[in-house]
């Protein structure tokens, strides 16, 4: 694959940014894809390694020694037909997917890994700029009615196969724009819309219906999701008017934080914060923006939800931008050859990181402290130790005996991850939940993705919890196939 002394030969090639003083002056993504020399070398270093493990740390299943060798021969138009065999929407992996594809490398376990996520980026920027990318609409109709309720990664990558084999597929989408939690919850300087906007307009042509604005269920009711739905369409008639229906919704339901202080203003859910900026961008006129302009900002919570609360803010023009996290700080670098092929855990800089933040790790909030006026003016926090609890072996936290202290934070943003799907989505369906609140529905034999309501699928955030775009897009593709399995009795899709 690529060259074979390659990977001796040349160093990997990172994606260039602009430089962070002016990137943080707009929301316009900053990253520059790789030239076509560039994206040359990087695919002349994969190795002809035998036993390709990024094909299986890769979600989709990106078969990327084959689209790595072709682009090596600057064959770009057969490496994009390779990456959209597995994968609906590179356009979306090649930005913001965290590439475990490069933790499973081969190549790094001693050197830096191929820049497979740099290389899916250009091929498909290459497709689009080319128009290579064109609707595939089926050959004849199956006379089949499926709906999709959920338009994220999920919903999106499910209803396109569907599509794309004859049925009718029509998405139901609460919002006012198609996405979800891809159009809503991810910043714009990390992926414009412009890219779902042109997805949905090829999959108009391949005839599916989208619609928005319309609410599946009961009246919502779980704190911090959005909705902006004008109508309410009841599960029972959805049932009679489709033959499938495919729950693909979002994990929305984010983790509170009960401490005393909560209910004061200027506390809020990172998803509280992060789509109104973005519905702004979209032109929106918006007199209820929560702003960090020139405020002193803390963000709970180390994970991605958490660096996209930094960047915002940072373009804000906040004051100050903290962010704690409750586990330990990761090391450097990680064990390879304890953890490789397995996604590693060690210390992450986001691009938002490098424009400005302080972090701090192993540290609790205990309070957040009013201002006399009903608003948070700061809040109060302890270090923590994580110590192993001798009767159960469990890691356990003990707060560090006299670490209070302060941060001064006239803006707090929760963003601890999120808990589990709309339970009144999932009860108004009589779908049964598993202990973490998701829909009930195995991947494995017989009846994959099926609930135990007769005809409802479940995937993607819906049946998997909190995860990944990718992993999103593999349970909408599987989903699909297990629905066309279910309509017609067999399927060509693939798994």
């Amino acid at each position: 694959m690529g060259k074979v002394t390659g990977f001796m030969e040349f160093e990997r090639q990172e994606e260039q940014y602009e430089a962070p003083q002016a990137r943080v002056k707009h929301y316009k993504e900053f990253v520059l894809t790789l030239t076509d020399e560039q994206a040359k070398v990087q695919g002349a270093r994969c190795m002809d390694c035998g036993i390709p493990f990024c094909n299986n740390g890769c979600p989709v299943n990106n078969i990327i020694p084959d689209f790595n060798d072709l682009v090596f021969k600057q064959d770009w138009q057969n490496a994009l037909n390779t990456l959209h065999s597995t994968n609906n929407f590179p356009e979306f992996t090649g930005r913001i997917c965290p590439a475990p594809c490069e933790a499973a490398c081969t190549l790094g376990i001693h050197e830096a890994p191929v820049g497979i996520k740099s290389i899916e980026h250009a091929i498909i920027d290459k497709g689009w700029s080319n128009g290579w990318v064109v609707p595939q609409p089926a050959a004849a109709k199956t006379g089949k009615k499926v709906a999709v309720v959920g338009s994220g990664p999920a919903g999106m990558a499910a209803a396109q196969q569907l599509a794309r084999v004859g049925h009718d597929v029509t998405v139901f989408e609460k919002n006012d724009r198609i996405g979800g939690l891809l159009r809503y919850g991810i910043p714009d300087f990390k992926m414009e819309k412009s890219h779902i906007d042109r997805r949905v307009k090829q999959m108009e042509a391949e005839g599916v219906t989208f619609k928005t604005s319309v609410f599946v269920g009961e009246k919502l009711v779980e704190g911090g999701i959005a909705n902006l739905a004008k109508e309410t369409i009841s599960p029972k008639e959805l049932m009679k008017q489709f033959d499938a229906v495919i729950l693909t919704g979002g994990s929305e339901v984010p983790r509170d934080l009960p401490v005393p202080g909560r209910e004061l203003n200027g506390v809020h859910f990172a998803m509280e914060f992060l789509p109104l900026q973005n519905r702004v961008n979209a032109g929106d006129k918006l007199k209820d923006q929560i702003m960090a302009t020139k405020k002193n900002v803390l963000v709970i919570g180390g994970g991605d939800t958490g660096s996209d609360c930094v960047g915002t803010s940072n373009r804000h023009g906040a004051k100050q931008v903290v962010q704690i996290e409750l586990m330990p700080q990761p090391p450097e670098q990680e064990n390879k050859p304890l953890v490789w092929p397995y996604w590693p855990m060690k210390m992450r800089t986001s691009s938002s990181h490098e424009e400005g933040v302080q972090r701090d790790f192993a540290v609790t909030t205990k309070k957040f402290i009013d201002d006399g006026k009903g608003n948070v003016k700061a809040a109060l926090c302890a270090k923590v130790e994580w110590v192993k609890d001798d009767a159960t072996g469990q890691m356990k936290m003990q707060e560090v005996p006299g670490s209070e202290f302060e941060i001064a934070a006239d803006l707090v943003l929760f963003a601890m991850g999120f808990t589990n799907p709309a339970k009144s989505v999932l009860d108004a369906f009589g779908v049964d939940k598993d202990n973490r609140g998701n829909a009930k529905a195995t991947t494995d034999g017989e009846g994959c993705y099926r609930t135990n309501v007769d005809k409802v699928f479940a995937a993607g955030d819906m049946r998997r919890g909190q995860s990944l775009v990718v992993w999103a897009i593999r349970e909408g593709r599987q989903a699909a196939r297990e629905v066309d399995q279910f309509l017609m009795g067999a399927t060509v899709l693939p798994r």
